[in-house]
């Protein structure tokens, strides 16, 4: 048993139909589809305790790189194999190269945004929504560096256009989940629409997987980052 229960290490199990949970940390209860098979539930912002630990690392950082970005945060105490962190640090870290790359933004600010934005997106949306929080966390990355609102024009379809091909890339390597997987994949997807839309060029590396020993789901070989590949 590798890390799946934040609580016991048992395995998760996903319902069909939301229940009202009590989260074993801070006692609030909610709805949700995901608990342990031993019935511990962990809520989203327990999940993510500690995030605000990623400012300190985007403001410092000189990167043009947002691969070598998130892996500087997910190798953070408080980042898990999986979980709705992922959500915000995919977009930080798109946000903290394209600054660095030459981007005109108010980095502090977009951070902020990106983090209240991505904690809306819950732990298994990629399965229960049909949408993974990578792929739209690399969306809300696009949205934030053009302005975009319900109302817009342009960025409105950027915005969208860039969750689109995220998902894309997520969907074609396929599950069952990897929030570190389908996280690279939304940072390359989005270093190649930057570039094409908005100028901008970040920079990218090799990526070779590092974590697939936490990872009792992991793809092995199927996976393009797996170190069998490389």
């Amino acid at each position: 048993m590798k890390e799946e229960c934040l609580i016991c290490k048992a395995p998760l199990e996903y319902l069909n139909e939301d229940m009202e949970m009590e989260c074993a940390v801070c006692h609030k209860k909610e709805l949700s589809k995901t608990r342990c098979v031993n019935s511990h539930y962990v809520c989203n912002e327990c999940h993510t305790k500690g995030i605000d630990s990623i400012f300190g690392v985007c403001l410092a950082e000189t990167s043009k790189n947002p691969i070598d970005i998130l892996n500087k945060m997910m190798n953070l105490p408080f980042c898990h194999m999986h979980g709705p962190e992922h959500h915000i640090m995919v977009g930080a870290a798109l946000l903290t190269a394209y600054k660095n790359a030459g981007g005109d933004i108010d980095l502090e600010k977009a951070l902020t945004e990106m983090k209240n934005r991505g904690q809306s997106v819950p732990g298994g949306a990629c399965g229960f929504w049909g949408a993974c929080g990578a792929g739209i966390s690399s969306g809300m990355f696009i949205s934030i560096i053009s302005g975009s609102t319900p109302l817009a024009g342009e960025p409105f379809g950027l915005s969208n256009l860039m969750t689109s091909k995220s998902l894309d890339a997520i969907g074609s390597v396929g599950g069952p989940r990897c929030c570190k997987r389908d996280s690279y994949l939304s940072i390359l997807s989005a270093i190649v629409f930057v570039k094409e839309h908005f100028g901008i060029e970040m920079e990218k590396s090799k990526i070779v997987c590092e974590f697939s020993a936490r990872n009792n789901q992991c793809l092995g070989k199927s996976c393009p980052f797996s170190k069998a590949n490389h």
